[in-house]
């Protein structure tokens, strides 16, 4: 018995209970800490990272095969045509929310036989 009337082995055993927590705490916090996290702002890319606009830009490829047919769309976008060619192509870019539903519109109404561009 110590001094305030607790058995030493009860003291040792909360003692190494609270230590262990600690560790336990440490730990996670320096892990969470010293993990490398992806930024908020970070930007998707064409590729793995992104298969549903990898089918949607095939999808797109295969309908913009008609002479004029990548024109018309550029222009129903307001974009050059240039962009259009780095959305469908360049491993680098990936249109915004807006465009891509338009681009969606597009299809599904190209698809459907009734071509909002022209």
């Amino acid at each position: 018995m110590n001094p305030v009337g607790i058995p030493y082995t009860k003291l040792f055993s909360d003692m190494g209970e609270v230590l262990s927590l600690a560790a336990e705490t440490g730990f996670r916090r320096a892990h969470t800490a010293l993990r490398p996290r992806r930024p908020s702002y970070h930007k998707r890319h064409p590729g793995i990272e992104s298969p549903m606009w990898n089918v949607c830009a095939t999808l797109l490829r295969r309908q913009l095969r008609p002479r004029g047919a990548k024109a018309r769309l550029a222009r129903y976008l307001g974009i050059p045509r240039q962009r259009l060619q780095d959305y469908l192509k360049a491993p680098s870019r990936l249109p915004d929310a807006e465009l891509t539903l338009r681009m969606l519109h597009w299809l599904s109404e190209t698809r459907a036989k009734r071509d909002p561009s022209l």
